[in-house]
């Protein structure tokens, strides 16, 4: 079968149970139903000439192709006489085709028709055209497309210098948006200010990213701006151990988390050359320490990745290894994160969790993505009168196929609504529910689901840090779960509370959208820890929440470790969240300004107030480069398994002395992560 007959069928297949046209070509896993043709080219055909169909009906009727070649059915002719008129490579069929001939055989009168709806239009040239074409296929409000710059692999202002060069930069959102809806569209982007490395751009084809050579390489990565909160959120930092992405297909997340932490330094990456990317030479020790071989703290951070389904993780492993995280992240295919045990070796050191678990997806953005199919008439329909001109409004001409909507109700009004949609957390399958009872049962059964991963994270004994997240705009899903949260024992018994907005990373503070304090019981506090976004509001989202969860650090007592605003640790930080340390490595404490230990005392030099005799003054010069030669791998004491001994609150213990590093006078209060930011 060829690609137009494919594509003329997933036009026109049954579409009763929902889904959009991406989800109808990629989506099949009915093996006697499998595209003998690659999907990419199916979906892009149809798609393209979907958009276009407004046009080609005028020109299929005015130049009578159907009365002339009665195989081509309307469906058929419109999919190749897009591909003969707009596609730069033309009708992907060999010369002699049949199919190809019924078209081409009448190349005058189609290109001739084509010119005149085209002036019609008022449109100068194709290209005008084209532009018009995208923005008439647009339905409801702009959004602009969100591309993230992946710094493991480049930098924005490479990408400014080369995939963008020539492109004016505006201040915002707004007027990406304004740009998009102008025709030619401008080429204008925006760098976001809440989120780092994020760029807006017009959607459409001003930028075709699939061309874009950084694009296919892996060093940008088309992600939506809330979904970049999550990860944002959790602000992982180097030393803070090991991370779980609970529920990681398709990656986007995952990725983005390693990310982060390489711009932190924690793969040694101080900055990133365009085509480089996260350090592999530790992907064997990596992957057996997923497999449950390693035992101890590894000296980078792992990102341990869950999918349970199969065929997403394939996804997700393809994902991570373009954007060049395979080295450090751990790709679990097949495994459910409930059934991860928290208590098991290889989790001993995951601080901090990442949850976007399976919702409704009713935030998400544009999921009907083919514009409405307007078909020719048929000449073999009775009454037709294909000769009637196009541009006339006929309404018997005006023959479109709509995509089908999920069958409507009667209520006892006799009024008819469309009934509630659930799109699937991965964007493209779609389940349509036969009433809004039903829906509420739905949206009950994903919080539980959703409750119970939560519960699940909070057990994880060095689990400091946990952000959950939906793409759903129902408090159901939302603010319910999280205050279900707050009140389990999970939470209660081991100390987990919101991670209030003055203490969330700029960009989170700065975001005006917030919690539904109704939906919060009145609660402004929880309310306003809590993170929304709503689409169609202007700011070019799509809809989605997300909050943060943190648990203090306890002392031997029970009792809470530092102070108010704590939660990043004891020490001085730079812009980029990297503790900020003088030339032999010390960090500095931010209570007293102090360094959190002397030189002497860190290179284990005794402090001896008695007066050292001349002839000494060499031996110990000798003495103290030999230690120092000899502690190359720091001061610290270490394990056979070369991690850092530490005592019961943390501190790190000194090789020389034998004795516990003391912080602020002494006190032991406050942990110094060493070597290992």
């Amino acid at each position: 079968m060829s690609l137009y007959h494919e594509a003329a069928g997933i036009l026109l297949g049954p579409t009763s149970h929902g889904g959009s046209l991406k989800s109808r070509v990629f989506g099949n896993k009915d093996k006697d139903k499998e595209l003998k043709s690659p999907p990419a080219a199916v979906y892009a055909l149809a798609l393209e000439s979907s958009k276009w169909s407004p046009v080609l009906k005028e020109v299929i009727e005015n130049a009578q192709l159907l009365q002339k070649e009665r195989k081509l059915t309307p469906v058929l002719a419109v999919l190749l006489v897009h591909d003969f008129l707009v596609a730069k490579g033309g009708i992907a069929l060999p010369q002699t085709h049949g199919l190809r001939a019924a078209v081409e055989r009448h190349k005058a009168r189609l290109t001739s028709e084509f010119t005149r709806a085209r002036l019609r239009r008022k449109c100068s040239s194709v290209d005008a055209l084209r532009h018009l074409v995208e923005a008439d296929a647009r339905t409801g409000p702009v959004h602009p497309r969100w591309i993230r710059v992946n710094t493991l692999k480049t930098t924005v202002d490479d990408q400014l210098e080369t995939t963008f060069a020539g492109w004016d930069v505006v201040p915002t959102v707004q007027d990406v948006i304004r740009a998009a809806t102008e025709s030619p569209p401008k080429r204008v982007l925006c760098l976001d200010g809440h989120i780092p490395n994020l760029i807006a751009v017009p959607p459409g084809p001003v930028f075709d990213f699939a061309k874009a050579e950084a694009y296919k390489t892996g060093a940008l990565i088309l992600q939506d701006k809330a979904s970049c909160f999550p990860a944002y959120l959790l602000d992982p930092r180097p030393e803070d151990g090991d991370i779980i992405d609970a529920c990681a297909a398709p990656g986007n997340k995952t990725t983005h988390l390693a990310a982060i932490l390489a711009e932190r330094g924690a793969f040694g990456l101080e900055s990133v050359p365009a085509g480089a990317s996260a350090p592999q030479q530790k992907k064997k020790k990596q992957k057996q320490k997923g497999k449950g071989q390693g035992q101890g703290q590894s000296e980078q951070p792992t990102i341990f990745a869950f999918e349970k389904d199969k065929h997403r993780a394939q996804t997700l492993d393809r994902m991570v290894n373009l954007a060049g995280s395979d080295g450090v992240t751990v790709v679990h295919p097949g495994h459910d994160f409930l059934k991860a045990d928290p208590t098991a070796a290889q989790f001993r050191n995951v601080r901090a969790l990442l949850l976007d678990p399976s919702c409704s997806g009713s935030g998400i953005v544009s999921r009907d993505d083919a514009p409405e199919l307007f078909l020719p008439a048929d000449a073999s329909a009775p009454n037709s009168n294909s000769t009637t001109p196009t541009g006339t409004k006929d309404k018997h001409h005006n023959k479109k196929r709509k995509r089908p909507q999920a069958s409507t109700r009667n209520d006892d009004d006799n009024s008819s609504k469309p009934l509630p949609q659930l799109v699937g957390d991965d964007g493209e399958t779609v389940t349509v529910l036969s009433s809004d009872a039903e829906l509420r049962a739905r949206i009950a059964a994903l919080a539980s689901f959703q409750l119970a991963l939560l519960q699940h994270a909070f057990s994880f004994p060095a689990a400091r840090r946990i952000t959950y997240s939906t793409c759903s705009v129902h408090a159901g899903e939302n603010e319910h779960v999280v205050l279900a949260a707050l009140a389990s024992p999970a939470a209660r018994t081991n100390g987990w509370r919101l991670l209030a907005r003055a203490d969330q990373p700029r960009g989170m503070r700065d975001w005006s959208v917030r919690g539904d304090a109704a939906a919060c019981a009145g609660d402004e506090a929880v309310a306003d820890a809590c993170v929304r976004a709503n689409r169609d509001d202007g700011r070019g989202v799509m809809g989605f929440f997300v909050a943060a969860f943190v648990r203090d650090a306890l002392g031997p007592d029970g009792e809470k470790k530092g102070g108010e605003g704590e939660e990043d640790g004891p020490f001085v930080r730079d812009d980029n969240g990297r503790i900020v340390r003088d030339q032999h490595g010390i960090p500095t404490l931010k209570a007293t300004g102090d360094k959190a230990v002397t030189v002497d005392e860190f290179y284990g030099v005794e402090d001896d107030d008695s007066s050292d005799n001349d002839s000494d003054d060499s031996d110990s010069d000798s003495d103290t480069e030999d230690e120092r030669e000899e502690d190359s791998d720091g001061p610290f004491a270490r394990d056979a398994h070369g991690r850092i001994i530490r005592d019961g609150a943390g501190l790190p213990t000194l090789k020389s002395t034998g004795r516990t590093v003391q912080l602020g006078g002494g006190g032991g209060a406050d942990e110094w992560g060493g070597f290992e930011d």
